[in-house]
C-alpha cells in the first residue's frame, strides 16, 4: 500500500476503532468529491513540469477529475479531539496524500480566558479563506496565490498552544508553534515563482521542479522533492495574534520563521542536494461583513535564503496580496478576487531587475441547490513577467486564461 495511504488510513481507523469500543463521545466523517470541466490555456501547467501558473495547461477542453477527500473527527473525550484528513488527487504524480492528522486538548472553562495545545501534523494559521472540507475555499475553486503557496509548501510537524480571551463583544487569541519537517519550504517558490492552483500536497508527496530548470542544470526531468522533510533538524515557530469582534469582523497578524540552515541539504532523486531554505514571512489579513458581503483581505512580505557554498548566499524577497469580495444570496454566491504577487532574486547588479510580477483576477459564481451539492464556474486570468524566462528562448510576459466548471458532491 502506498505509505501515504497507509498513514491517512491509519488515523481514520484508529478513531473508528476509538468510537466503536463506545470511548468516543462523538464520530464524524466529511468528504468531497470532485469532477469538472476544464478549458486550460495554453501554456503547459507547472503542475506537469512547464512554466505555466495554473493547475491546467497545454490548451483544450477536457473533463478532468478535480479531487476527493476525507475529513474524520472524534471528541475522544470532553477536552480532547482527534483530527485526520486526507485527500485523493490527479497532479503530476496521482495517490492518496494525508493532510494533517493531530490530537487537540482544551479543557473547559468557566472564565473568560480558554487555552489549548494541539499536536501533529497541521496547517499552519495563514489562511483566511481555506475553512472548508480538505483545507478548500467556499468561494472559489481556486485559492489565492499566497494561499496556493501554502498548500503546497507549508506544514507543520510539531506542537501549537494557543489561549483565547473572550469578552461580551471581541475575542482575543495567541497562539504559537514548534514545528520541524519543513526546511525545504521556500525551494519552489524560489524557483518557479507563484502559482494559483487548487492542488493542496499531503505529508509524503513530491513537487515537480520546472523541466527548463532542470535540464539547465545538466539533469533529466522530471525532478521532484518532498517539501515536508527534516534538513538539518531545525525547529521552525510561529507565532499569530488574532482579534475578532461581532459586527466588525477579525483582524490577524501572524510571524513564521522556519529557523532552516541554509548550508544544510540532503541528497534526493539520484544524488542532488536539496537544500534547506531560511524561510520567514509576515502575514496580515482581515474579514468583515457589509450586509450580504463578505470581504476577505490578506497581505504576506518574507524572503528565502539558500548558502550551497559558505558566504555564497541567494536571497528571494516575495510579496503577495489579495481582496475577496463574496455575495451570501442564499443557494448562490458570487466572488470575485483580485491577486498580486511578486518575487526579486538578490544579489543581481546594480540596475538589474530578477524576479517577477504579476496580477490575477478570480471570478467564481457558485450555485447550491442542495446541501450535498455544489458547483461552481470559475473564470482565472493571470497577467505576469518572470525575467527568467528569457534565458530559455521564452517572452517574459504572459497572460492565460482558465475557466472551469466543477460539480462537487458533499458528504
Amino acid at each position: 500500500m502506498n505509505p501515504r495511504l497507509r498513514m491517512g488510513a491509519l488515523a481514520l481507523a484508529c478513531m473508528s476503532a476509538w468510537t466503536a469500543t463506545g470511548r468516543a463521545q462523538d464520530f464524524s466523517l466529511h468528504g468531497y468529491l470532485d469532477g469538472r470541466l476544464v478549458v486550460a490555456p495554453a501554456e503547459r501547467s507547472w503542475v506537469e513540469g512547464g512554466l505555466g501558473k495554473t493547475r491546467y495547461g497545454g490548451g483544450g477542453t477536457a473533463l478532468r477529475f478535480g479531487g476527493a477527500a476525507l475529513v474524520g473527527t472524534a471528541q475522544l473525550t470532553p477536552s480532547l479531539l482527534a483530527l485526520a484528513g486526507a485527500q485523493l488527487q490527479d497532479g503530476d504524480r496521482a495517490g492518496v496524500d494525508l493532510l494533517e492528522a493531530y490530537l487537540r486538548w482544551r479543557p473547559a472553562s468557566t472564565t473568560p480566558w480558554r487555552g489549548s495545545v494541539q499536536v501533529g501534523a497541521f496547517f499552519p494559521p495563514v489562511s483566511l479563506e481555506n475553512d472548508s472540507i480538505g483545507w478548500t475555499s467556499p468561494w472559489t475553486i481556486t485559492p489565492s496565490a499566497i494561499n496556493s503557496w501554502i498548500g503546497e509548501e507549508l506544514r507543520a510537524t510539531g506542537a501549537e498552544a494557543r489561549i483565547e480571551r473572550r469578552g461580551e463583544v471581541a475575542r482575543w487569541e495567541l497562539r504559537g508553534a514548534l514545528f520541524q519537517r519543513n526546511e525545504p519550504a521556500g525551494n519552489l517558490l524560489a524557483i518557479r515563482g507563484w502559482s494559483l492552483s487548487d492542488l493542496t500536497y499531503g505529508l509524503g508527496s513530491r513537487l515537480r521542479e520546472p523541466d527548463a530548470y532542470v535540464r539547465d542544470d545538466g539533469d533529466m526531468p522530471p525532478m521532484r522533492y518532498d517539501p515536508f522533510r527534516d534538513i538539518g533538524h531545525a525547529w521552525g515557530n510561529y507565532v499569530q495574534l488574532d482579534w475578532r469582534a461581532r459586527g466588525w469582523g477579525r483582524l490577524s497578524l501572524m510571524h513564521y520563521d522556519n529557523h532552516a540552515d541554509p548550508q544544510q541539504w540532503v541528497p534526493y532523486e539520484g544524488g542532488h542536494r536539496l537544500y534547506a531554505w531560511r524561510t520567514r514571512f509576515w502575514s496580515l489579513g482581515a474579514t468583515a461583513e457589509t450586509g450580504p458581503v463578505t470581504w476577505i483581505a490578506q497581505a504576506m512580505d518574507g524572503d528565502t535564503v539558500i548558502e550551497p557554498v559558505p558566504d555564497l548566499v541567494f536571497t528571494t524577497r516575495y510579496r503577495a496580496a489579495y481582496l475577496l469580495a463574496g455575495w451570501n444570496r442564499g443557494a448562490w454566491r458570487p466572488a470575485l478576487r483580485w491577486d498580486h504577487f511578486s518575487t526579486r532574486e538578490l544579489p543581481v547588479a546594480p540596475g538589474v531587475h530578477e524576479g517577477e510580477h504579476g496580477n490575477a483576477v478570480t471570478a467564481a459564481l457558485n450555485w447550491r441547490p442542495h446541501p450535498w451539492l455544489r458547483f461552481t464556474l470559475e473564470a482565472l486570468h493571470i497577467d505576469s513577467t518572470r525575467t527568467v524566462r528569457a534565458d530559455y528562448g521564452l517572452p517574459t510576459h504572459t497572460r492565460g486564461t482558465q475557466v472551469q466548471l466543477s460539480a462537487r458532491l458533499f458528504y
